[in-house]
């Protein structure tokens, strides 16, 4: 039986507002909407399921007719919620304000239960926990649940990923040891407030990050592409040129190639052109999720937009 990617983070409606021109300020836009599910880390559990990976999601769902739906596209794409929490109330709500082109104008989040997911419900999920191959947590979860799941991985020796999500959320951990840390993934805004006032450039930013004791930073540039930096070396690579249709969930599409990379026992740089294959496809299809992936279809994608 194959070991569990767990996921533990958030699980959102998302609702994305597309503008059919450029955006105008103080004034009524016209736009199209769209609602899928969404989170990041409900939605790299959601791709990596459809990836034929066995994965767990530790989230909240609300109690609503909006929760319930969470729960059913989580169930139906595979993925699995022993630890799940379904609280009284709303579930939480991710509204996506879209330029013309694809790209983020602005967006709102209404997260108020995301707190549920504690040190303690995890000390009660310790065994399942300890089944896992690789951990994965996104930052909307509180300090101190990061502190135990940072403790948790250095016992056990299962690696854990951290996803920044954004700049106020990667700002939390700043002062947070994490000696130990498998990877983190920032882009180049979250990298400079997870790091002191006194790294000025991103190079030293990296370097401080490595010498605080994580092993693996992974820096996300864009259009550019991105860039994995440890002790031992740096790799690049750069970004596939393609129509961007919409920019949620490219992020977390990129994470998810990378870990099923590493499932499969690909090195670095096998798992980033996965990511970016992953990321690219995501980039020309409306919402965060490429449902009509599998796995063997994305590892032959992968020579069309890197050619040997």
């Amino acid at each position: 039986m194959s070991k569990p990617v767990i996921c533990i983070g958030a699980a959102f409606i998302d609702e994305l507002f597309h503008a059919k021109a450029e955006m105008m300020l103080a004034t009524t836009n016209d736009a199209s909407v769209t609602k899928t599910a969404g989170g990041v880390s409900r939605n790299i559990a959601h791709q990596l399921a459809l990836l034929d990976v066995d994965v767990q999601l530790i989230t909240v769902f609300g109690n609503d007719s909006e929760g319930e739906w969470l729960k059913e596209i989580c169930i139906n794409a595979g993925v699995k919620l022993d630890a799940s929490i379904t609280k009284q109330g709303l579930s939480g709500k991710y509204i996506g304000i879209l330029n013309v082109d694809g790209s983020l104008f602005t967006g709102f989040l209404s997260n108020e239960a995301i707190h549920l997911i504690t040190a303690e419900h995890l000390e009660k999920s310790r065994d399942l926990l300890r089944t896992a191959s690789y951990l994965l947590a996104d930052a909307n979860i509180n300090i101190d649940t990061g502190k135990w799941l940072f403790e948790f991985s250095n016992e056990t020796g299962i690696p854990l990923i951290l996803e920044p999500v954004s700049v106020p959320h990667a700002k939390k951990f700043r002062n947070v040891d994490m000696k130990g840390l498998y990877l983190i993934t920032p882009n180049e805004d979250e990298l400079r407030f997870l790091c002191s006032d006194n790294a000025l450039f991103t190079q030293q930013q990296v370097e401080e990050l490595i010498e605080k004791g994580v092993d693996n930073v992974w820096l996300h540039n864009g259009k550019l592409g991105s860039a994995i930096y440890n002790k031992e070396r740096s790799i690049t690579l750069h970004a596939p040129e393609i129509e961007i249709v919409d920019c949620t969930g490219a992020g977390d599409g990129s994470l998810s190639g990378f870990i099923l990379g590493k499932t499969l026992g690909k090195n670095d740089e096998g798992c980033l052109k996965l990511a970016h294959t992953l990321s690219a496809e995501i980039l020309q299809v409306n919402g965060a999720i490429v449902t009509d992936l599998n796995q063997e279809k994305l590892l032959t994608l992968v020579s069309k937009y890197y050619p040997d």
